[in-house]
């Protein structure tokens, strides 16, 4: 039985559980009319009922999926010829993947040995075996805790306390548990990150001008050992990331605030919908977009100026990116500026003020700070774009300040040095986790710049 079914199960028992401890705190004190005797409302005592019921059981169907493949592979491995358990251990490892192949249906990598085979039927039993047991003790845990739940509940009892008590620690588990994801994020960029740079000297990567992290055939190559300057990843970054907030910042800008402030509700009932379609998009079609028609729009153009247009430039992306960014900027910036206090606007036309001077000096200062998130936020979304760099400013790592140029980004690159198979110890593998760094460092210091803004101008309006 699938661990989607058990929990599907619980679910149930949970509901019951829930109407089971309603109905016992209603009965103990002789129906609905006499609710006023119990401590708590009904619900609470259903609640405290469904959590006995269900978190018990939950808890231990966790600890179980996460140890269970664990200890199915100590069972299979000891159960081994001796021959096998004494390989080394990348050896084992595929020997055991094999296994497991077998076991599922799946292609193996060698020939089918009587040693694998026999190991694969136990490999099977074995985790029959533990899906049954998981679903009994489970099963048993839950009703016990039903049980249990069930017998607490009586008029004096306190489950509002107990209730709340438990939603506010599962509130402190989801939230550490947030907090030790993003750290344990940042700390597996950085430890791959020092290792790289006990390759490559940081100073190489932090001030080179060159990007060439293939490995050259011959001496006389670029990078014969590799170029790991990130100066012109991060400047083909930036050029794009100004082109599209250029194109962004004030068509979002602007038309959040016709939208807000002077266009009618009926024009604006289908307006904003429209706009916000194109944060559906997917890039992918924003990148054909820029590759087939904006690029030789722009190559064509150039041409007949007589200036020197590559077929994929900076320019194409950074404009179909600033396209794509823009519901980001107008429909949050719409946001905050639709909740400034119409107070602020009836004071400020009251004192002569024209809507204009109303919406120059007074709203757009009140919604500065969520419109700098707005902004920031777009900001992210064009620095950490792919495919439509991919498709339409090329995967060149030109240091150039040109948008008619072809450049690329840190996020290209990124994907580009991980697509395939590679191994974590070379130099070329592990530069992308050292422009992940980078480019964490970066967005930190955005969101910090962004922040004292936000408190600088939020303190002149509270």
């Amino acid at each position: 039985m699938s661990h989607t079914l058990l929990i599907l199960i619980l679910l149930g028992l949970m509901a019951l559980a829930y109407q089971l401890g309603r109905r016992r705190s209603l009965k103990l004190v002789g129906g609905s009319r006499q609710v006023k005797a119990l401590h708590s409302l009904p619900s609470y005592y259903g609640f405290y009922t469904a959590i006995w019921c269900g978190l018990p059981a939950l808890l231990v169907l966790f600890l179980w999926v996460s140890l269970q493949s664990s200890v199915v592979r100590d069972l299979v491995v000891s159960g081994l010829p001796d021959s096998m358990q004494s390989l080394p251990p990348a050896r084992l490892g595929l020997v055991i993947n094999d296994i497991q192949n077998l076991a599922q249906g799946n292609i193996v990598s060698g020939e089918i040995s009587p040693a694998m085979q026999a190991a694969a039927d136990h490999y099977t039993r074995l985790r029959q075996t533990s899906q049954a047991a998981s679903f009994v003790v489970v099963l048993c845990i839950a009703l016990a805790g039903l049980a249990l739940g069930w017998r607490f509940v009586s008029p004096v009892f306190r489950a509002r306390n107990r209730v709340e008590t438990v939603v506010r620690w599962l509130l402190v588990v989801c939230s550490t548990i947030a907090i030790f994801t993003t750290l344990g994020i940042v700390l597996s960029v950085l430890f791959e990150s020092i290792r790289f740079f006990e390759m490559v000297p940081i100073s190489q990567f932090l001030f080179g001008l060159e990007w060439s992290p293939q490995m050259a055939i011959r001496e006389d190559q670029v990078g014969s050992s590799g170029a790991f300057g990130m100066i012109p990843l991060f400047a083909g970054t930036l050029l794009i990331a100004l082109i599209a907030m250029l194109v962004a910042v004030p068509i979002g800008l602007m038309s959040a605030v016709y939208l807000a402030e002077y266009a009618g509700s009926h024009f604006r009932a289908w307006a904003k919908p429209l706009l916000e379609i194109l944060a559906g998009i997917p890039t992918v079609v924003y990148g054909f977009f820029a590759a087939l028609t904006v690029a030789p729009f722009i190559r064509d153009n150039g041409a007949l100026l007589g200036l020197d247009v590559s077929s994929e430039s900076a320019l194409a992306a950074g404009l179909v990116m600033g396209i794509m960014i823009i519901p980001f900027i107008s429909s949050l910036s719409d946001d905050v500026i639709t909740a400034v206090p119409q107070s602020m606007r009836d004071a400020s036309l009251g004192v002569g003020a024209t809507r204009s001077e109303t919406v120059r000096k007074v709203i757009l200062p009140a919604a500065l700070p969520g419109i700098v998130g707005g902004i920031l936020l777009a900001v992210s979304r064009a620095i950490g774009e792919t495919m439509i760099v991919v498709m339409a400013a090329g995967l060149s790592a030109n240091l150039t300040a040109n948008p008619l140029q072809s450049v690329t980004t840190v996020t290209v690159q990124i994907v580009t040095l991980l697509v395939g198979d590679q191994e974590f110890d070379s130099p070329k593998t592990l530069a992308a986790f050292a422009l992940g760094l980078m480019l964490f460092l970066i967005t930190l210091v955005l969101n910090v710049v962004a922040l004292h803004v936000v408190r600088k101008y939020r303190e002149a309006y509270e």
